[in-house]
């Protein structure tokens, strides 16, 4: 079991990343990645914490994209830190990111909602980690939202009063850059494209086609009738059957490292099938 979908302290998880392996190792998983949005910065110090406990490890991240208008989450696996095109565009996005998180406090200013910037960094491990569940975080300790789901559904949510954009690469981006850094894309949580059957699979063979190798098709919180409608699909496209839990700490509280909502068991043939497509 494996599990290669995760989240620290360094985006929008509660855990700091040398957390993750030990939650990893606990659950019985044999490897497990670090995917945080936008970012490379917790790989080393989960990376060390792994080979500690001996649990195989693997360098990601995750990014969100522009696609059919909608937002497509990427996973791009087996990058490092240091130079590289998909690093460098890290760098902007991380810098963009700044400059929208101070918009969007403004935004929620204007609304009559009057949080401060440094409530919302005393939330985050930095500044370049903060995210949308930060400011909902605030929402909620401020008595503006009920919860976190409930503050993205008031306010933070695409579409939503306090909603401000961000910049976006496409997933073909996405991946052009991963391969030309020695990394692999695949497609996180599909359902959450918003798309119907016919849409779904049209979609994922366009990206397949752009150059991705995988599809999350065990997710942790997907039923299995979900996961088998996309292990299908994969095969169909010529797809990596990949999966993970999307663990995020308090801030997804139902879903555990390497069982997600408890039935998730991510097969380990993954990782060695996406190795395989790395190597090509």
């Amino acid at each position: 079991m494996i599990d290669l979908h995760t989240h620290s302290t360094c985006s929008d998880g509660s855990d700091r990343p040398e957390r993750i392996p030990e939650l990893a190792a606990a659950a019985g998983c044999t490897a497990v990645a670090l995917t945080d949005h936008d970012t490379l910065a917790g790989l080393s110090a989960a990376r060390a914490r792994a080979a500690e406990l001996g649990v195989g490890f693997v360098s990601g991240c995750e990014v969100a994209c522009a696609f059919r208008r909608a937002s497509a989450h990427v996973l791009v696996y087996f990058v490092e830190g240091g130079d590289g095109p998909f690093q460098d565009e890290l760098v902007r996005l991380r810098a963009d990111r700044v400059t929208r998180n101070r918009r969007l406090i403004a935004r929620l200013g204007e609304l009559g909602i009057p949080i401060t910037y440094d409530e919302v960094l005393a939330e985050a491990a930095s500044e370049e980690a903060v995210g949308r569940p930060h400011v909902a975080a605030v929402l909620v300790a401020s008595g503006v939202a009920n919860s976190i789901p409930d503050a993205f559904d008031r306010w933070l949510g695409d579409g939503r009063p306090g909603y401000v954009p961000k910049a976006r690469l496409t997933p073909g981006e996405v991946a052009t850059l991963a391969r030309a850094s020695g990394g692999v894309a695949v497609l996180a949580h599909p359902f959450t494209l918003g798309l119907g059957a016919t849409g779904l699979a049209e979609a994922v063979r366009e990206l397949a086609e752009s150059g991705f190798a995988g599809l999350e098709v065990f997710y942790g919180r997907y039923s299995p009738d979900q996961r088998a409608a996309l292990a299908t699909l994969a095969q169909r496209t010529g797809l990596v059957a990949t999966g993970g839990s999307d663990y995020h700490g308090t801030v997804k509280a139902d879903l555990a490292v390497g069982t997600g909502r408890g039935d998730l068991a991510v097969p380990g043939r993954a990782l060695d099938d996406l190795l395989a497509r790395r190597a090509r």
